[in-house]
């Protein structure tokens, strides 16, 4: 079976885009130490920018959606930037979606696309979701972020919560950051076990748009991924 590649390209500004580095303090930046060395020399007290945030994730029969706003914000106050991309790419089949600091989310990112092609170079087969799942806990451990991490294996789709404490929770549908209650309440409404993507998508846009209108750290539209067996594929839908 052909494995699906990873595509780094998708129609928003990825987060930490070289078009942002004027914007992203260097010290946000500071690279995590690997797991099992002491961490307490790590310091995230410095400015940060926040991506505010709407992300959700949800099963479908075939797949999983995952959908985020576009806004990035100075704590909440002052809106940076409106093209920004809060979902990437860290597994042929897994993509990850951000709430937090965005210094230290991109090295998030780039540490779990790192394991997960080491692990299948080595094993010539791609990461399981739950090996995933558990990779990113370790790395989450300490970061001021709290992504949602969706995906497809053998056994199907899967949706986790994660947590700077390095917790993960798998459930089948999750959402997160400051708009977070407003797309639970959308969820919880619209979430059907029996739904195809393409229901799963409008789902999970509904909720993410219904956030948009009432948080202020949330909006510019919305990102979209969906991912199956066959690998990610990226969509946006601007706001109007």
């Amino acid at each position: 079976m052909t494995r699906p590649e990873l595509r780094p390209n998708s129609p928003a500004r990825p987060i930490g885009s070289p078009e942002d580095a004027e914007l992203i303090p260097e010290a946000s930046l500071a690279k995590r130490p690997s797991s099992g060395r002491q961490t307490d020399d790590v310091s995230h007290d410095a400015p940060r920018f926040e991506t505010g945030t709407t992300i959700v994730a949800l099963r479908a029969t075939d797949g999983v959606m995952m959908a985020a706003d576009q806004r990035m914000s100075l704590g909440g106050q002052f809106t940076a930037n409106k093209d920004v991309q809060k979902i990437e790419q860290v597994h042929p089949t897994a993509t990850m979606a951000i709430a937090g600091s965005v210094g230290p989310a991109q090295d998030l990112i780039q540490s779990l696309r790192a394991e997960a092609s080491l692990y299948e170079s080595r094993r010539d087969e791609p990461m399981s979701m739950t090996a995933l799942s558990n990779a990113a806990g370790e790395h989450v451990r300490g970061l001021p972020v709290a992504p949602l991490l969706a995906g497809v294996d053998e056994s199907g789709g899967h949706v986790f919560e994660l947590d700077g404490g390095g917790s993960v929770v798998g459930d089948s549908y999750a959402a997160g950051g400051s708009g977070m209650q407003v797309a639970y309440g959308v969820l919880e409404r619209r979430v059907d076990a029996d739904a195809d993507v393409e229901a799963a998508a409008d789902t999970a846009v509904a909720a993410v748009e219904a956030a948009c209108e009432r948080d202020t750290a949330s909006g510019d539209g919305v990102t979209l991924t969906t991912v199956t067996a066959d690998g990610v594929a990226f969509d946006e839908r601007r706001a109007s």
